[in-house]
């Protein structure tokens, strides 16, 4: 059994692999990964008990070992080990050998990707934050979850009871509230006709009834257990309702993040703070622009977020950091106006090593473990490199 609370410093009982799983889930929702991303357990038996976890970027040879010298019995990482589709998993190959090795050591393995760049906070906001970007909202939103509303007409006496019973179908769940419901009163009338078995009143006689209507939004995944719910619980043989699609809004999750710099400096500047403040690697950082422009506002993407430059110009930024970027997008983004000898809209580029712009998210998911499991629960971060990247020498100009 476990010992009482569990805020940060607490010590409580065994921990499964569920309970992990579970909070995962809550942060980085997998309803958000894009449809191509493979994200959640890899490898491991839910009611399996976690005492220590490691957190990575990548799924490789070398995190497992630092597993098993750290004695993890799960590992986070934030790149999947299986995206591509996987026919084989033999030893004989490096992805098959990985999984073996786990396995023969009991060791988990759990995914959040592309549902970690969306999240609230996310990727993108770590990165933010180590760059000292106070952050206005996703790059790209999300839309808010689709969501209907739901209009019923029930007698004044049953209202309470009808607004339980769809509460607990999932219905009335806004922000951190729930069972909210907006009520107003009124008169029902209906004439019984041959056949029915009415609840009020009698066949062939026009009936009035004190009604409340009831409107209560629902989320559209819970559309079918919350109808179920009214049907149910509703005293009339044939409640009269009806069900809305509410137009999407956006939300505060998303991919990539905007914001400004707490003190403006130029692109030059801004490269040479990037470069020190993301963790170091052979790739450093590059820019494309004009070394003197003043930065302010600065969209960045952890990860490949080359898709979004022109979504970055858009929303007003003076610079774009990512990773990965291409050199036809870059030099189609800098491209010149024709007759004008200026770019289309004078937004810097600047790109960093893919592993050095997500690997700052695993210092906020170990704080997040530490505080919902406490002391019982111990969380590693890696300090292993995975960069691809392991040597750079620069260009020199030629003499003469």
């Amino acid at each position: 059994m476990g010992c009482g609370r569990t805020p940060t410093g607490s010590v409580r009982g065994v921990i499964r692999l569920a309970e992990v799983i579970s909070a995962l889930d809550e942060w980085y929702d997998p309803r958000t990964a894009e449809k191509w991303d493979a994200v959640g357990l890899v490898c491991g038996d839910p009611g399996d008990p976690v005492t220590s976890i490691l957190l990575a970027v990548d799924p490789v040879e070398q995190v497992a070992a630092e597993a098993e010298r750290t004695g993890a019995q799960l590992i986070i990482t934030h790149h999947p080990l299986l995206l591509d589709a996987v026919h084989s998993v033999a030893a004989t190959t490096p992805k098959g050998a990985l999984l073996h090795r786990l396995l023969r050591g009991n060791r988990g393995l759990f995914v959040a990707h592309t549902n970690a760049d969306a999240a609230d906070p996310g990727v993108s906001d770590a990165l933010a934050a180590r760059l000292g970007i106070d952050v206005d909202g996703p790059l790209e939103p999300l839309p808010m979850p689709p969501l209907d509303r739901l209009g019923v007409y029930v007698p004044m006496a049953d209202a309470q009871r009808l607004i339980d019973a769809l509460a607990a179908a999932g219905a009335g769940a806004i922000g951190q509230y729930e069972r909210a419901a907006w009520m107003s009163e009124g008169e029902g009338t209906f004439r019984p006709l041959a056949g029915a078995s009415p609840t009020v009143g009698q066949i062939g006689r026009i009936e009035r009834v004190a009604e409340t209507r009831i409107e209560m939004a629902v989320p559209r995944h819970r559309r079918a257990a919350v109808l179920a719910a009214l049907h149910s619980a509703h005293p009339y043989e044939a409640p009269a309702f009806d069900l809305v699609e509410q137009a999407a809004q956006p939300s505060a999750l998303g991919i990539g993040r905007i914001g400004r710099l707490r003190a403006s400096m130029t692109l030059a500047e801004f490269a040479a703070h990037a470069a020190a403040r993301l963790p170091a690697t052979v790739w450093g950082v590059r820019a494309s622009g004009n070394p003197d422009a003043v930065i302010s506002r600065v969209a960045v993407c952890g990860g490949a977020g080359g898709s979004l430059i022109e979504v970055a110009r858009a929303a007003g930024a003076d610079a774009y950091l990512t990773s990965d970027l291409r050199h036809h997008s870059v030099g189609d983004a800098m491209a010149v106006l024709p007759g004008t000898g200026e770019p289309r809209t004078p937004m810097a580029l600047l790109d960093a090593a893919h592993w050095a712009t997500e690997s700052p998210w695993l210092d906020g998911l170990g704080d997040r473990l530490r505080s919902r499991f406490g002391t019982t629960l111990s969380v590693h971060v890696s300090q292993i490199n995975t960069d691809p990247w392991t040597v750079h020498s620069p260009s020199r100009r030629s003499a003469g």
